[in-house]
């Protein structure tokens, strides 16, 4: 547990570079300017339901998930981190599982860690922690808007209506919350940040779910 905690800390407040830059594949059904409709497919994640406001229960669920990754579990393995982390409103579906994504306010909250590319529920060690769960996770079909800087409410207020007008012009329909997607640590400088919210949204017309 020593070990953990220490791992956890550098990796948050010295900059160790624990986060890989693996990202869940996508691609691109439509760009616009810093637009995008995407397409992913399924894929596993690690998720935990924490509560806070959404800081609090990003800190609090990366904490619990690290334990999970750095050991944590049924056969002592460590497991390659990918970005991004999810964050979104717990009971609240989570279309996409790549970044930290965020929606919505104080209360309960997921956070999800993308588990590495060709996981699978059976090939994965199951976690020590019983708040720790893993999940097969259904492809989707998400509309996007990137940007950078520190994300502050003003900017995901800004950029989420933004990001709705694009999805009522290209007649696409919203099926669940908007999500703030942070790809980067916290170290990294302000200015190059990179954040997108997302939108899932419903198949197209004679696509299949």
């Amino acid at each position: 547990m020593r070990s953990l905690r220490l791992a956890v800390a550098l990796a948050l407040n010295l900059g160790t570079p624990v986060m890989a830059t693996e990202e869940p594949p996508f691609t691109v059904e439509l760009k616009t300017g810093e637009f995008e409709v995407r397409h992913y497919p399924p894929l596993v994640v690690a998720e935990v339901a924490v509560t806070g406001d959404r800081k609090d229960a990003a800190g609090k669920g990366f904490r619990l998930l690290a334990g999970y990754i750095f050991g944590g579990n049924t056969r002592r393995a460590r497991i390659a981190m990918t970005a991004p982390i999810v964050q979104s409103p717990a009971g609240e579906k989570i279309a996409m599982t790549a970044p930290v994504l965020q929606t919505g306010g104080g209360g309960t909250w997921t956070i999800r860690f993308i588990m590495p590319r060709g996981s699978t529920l059976e090939t994965l060690p199951r976690p020590n922690d019983p708040r720790v769960q893993l999940h097969a996770i259904a492809a989707a079909r998400v509309a996007v808007v990137r940007f950078s800087g520190l994300a502050r409410q003003d900017d995901v207020a800004a950029r989420t209506l933004a990001l709705s007008r694009f999805v009522t012009a290209q007649h696409l329909q919203a099926s669940g919350p908007p999500s703030l997607a942070q790809y980067d640590p916290p170290w990294t400088p302000w200015f190059m940040r990179r954040n997108e919210m997302m939108i899932p949204v419903a198949p197209a017309a004679g696509v299949a779910k």
